[in-house]
């Protein structure tokens, strides 16, 4: 049964920036009422606004600025309907692990668990038919609440849009090439120290390269057919090359894919990219974007300090589409990290589980 309610949130790793992100994004939702704040047990017990270093444009939400920070014992969250985590993935697993066991519903940031088989890989714009196995999950652990969904890693999450636009349309991609230019938030804080990145391009983005090219197969793929796990696809093959660039927010991946079959015309494809709907925009979730995907005609676009805000960031934008001379098609996609890529992507599951009677 949906949930219009106004739900308890705890959000972990509250002051990181991945949290300082959840914080205001969440303090603008009227979906939910920030309840608790939890972080390392060198913030705990403090007053919010004296534990975090604050980094967002935007001011602390005077509603959180008192509200004490707890250590991220399950047992202290007590009245939370929902627990985002923007954990470091250092520590994100076993605390997670714990507040699931609990009873809680946990949509998280970390990759811990996102490869698990009954375990949500979603992009709420893309793949919110993974929830199917939720049943499953709570099921083998003898769960009545308890939950965890997990949203992709940054950059995946910007090119799995248009690859399931493409893909619902015009049938199996088979292959595809990604290189990514990745802004600096992405590392966290403090994050690349500014004599790598002043003046440079560094060409490596730890771990990230294996993260999206199995993410990209398990979110494109689909759900066993008796819902107790995920389904990658398996005649997919992604390569990706991802670098850090000087930018603040805001990834652009230029992207080269081949179809399966006979490929489509570039005009098809435009059509394609911009009537693109997904089921968050027909519940009417609060957070879901009026366009899933913004296709951008100046032949300079997208740029992420012009674009990385459309939609408020919920908006994947994608320009320079073209035909490619070794692929089929090629062109350039701008994807809000922190948004889209993490923090928004999080509370757009949360708001999608309750309209679909998840969270009980």
């Amino acid at each position: 049964m949906s949930s219009d309610r106004v739900l308890n949130a705890a959000v972990l790793g509250a002051t990181g920036t991945v949290g300082q992100r959840f914080i205001v994004m969440l303090s603008q939702n009227p979906m939910f009422r920030i309840h608790s704040l939890g972080a390392s047990e060198r913030s705990a017990g403090k007053p919010y606004s004296q534990a975090t270093r604050w980094k967002m444009s935007e001011q602390i939400p005077q509603a959180v600025r008192d509200i004490v920070v707890k250590s991220c014992d399950p047992a202290q969250y007590a009245g939370c309907d929902v627990v985002f985590s923007g954990l470091d993935a250092s520590v994100a697993g076993d605390v997670e692990k714990a507040f699931f066991e609990a009873d809680f519903a946990v949509f998280s940031n970390a990759k811990n668990y996102r490869m698990a088989e009954d375990v949500p890989l979603c992009v709420p714009v893309v793949n919110t038919d993974h929830y199917a196995v939720i049943a499953a999950q709570r099921a083998s652990r003898g769960l009545r609440k308890g939950m965890i969904v997990t949203n992709s890693n940054c950059s995946t999450s910007g090119l799995v849009v248009p690859l399931k636009a493409l893909q619902d349309r015009f049938g199996p991609i088979s292959r595809v090439m990604v290189t990514t230019m990745q802004a600096i938030s992405g590392a966290g804080y403090p994050g690349v120290a500014s004599l790598d990145i002043l003046d440079n391009v560094v060409p490596l983005v730890p771990g990230e390269e294996p993260k999206m090219e199995v993410e990209v197969r398990k979110i494109l793929g689909g759900v066993a057919p008796d819902a107790s796990v995920c389904a990658p696809l398996d005649n997919m093959r992604v390569s990706a090359t991802c670098n850090r660039v000087p930018v603040v927010d805001g990834h652009t991946e230029c992207v080269n894919l081949e179809f399966a079959g006979e490929p489509p015309s570039i005009d098809a494809i435009k059509q394609c990219l911009r009537e693109y709907r997904c089921e968050v925009q027909e519940l009417g979730c609060f957070s879901a974007p009026a366009h899933v995907i913004d296709v951008a005609e100046e032949e300079d676009r997208p740029q992420p300090r012009l674009d990385r805000n459309v939609g408020a960031g919920m908006t994947v934008t994608v320009g320079r589409i073209r035909p490619c001379s070794v692929f089929h098609v090629k062109f350039t996609l701008l994807v809000h990290n922190t948004i889209l890529g993490a923090a928004g992507a999080s509370i757009l599951n949360a708001e999608y589980a309750a309209k679909k009677g998840y969270i009980l």
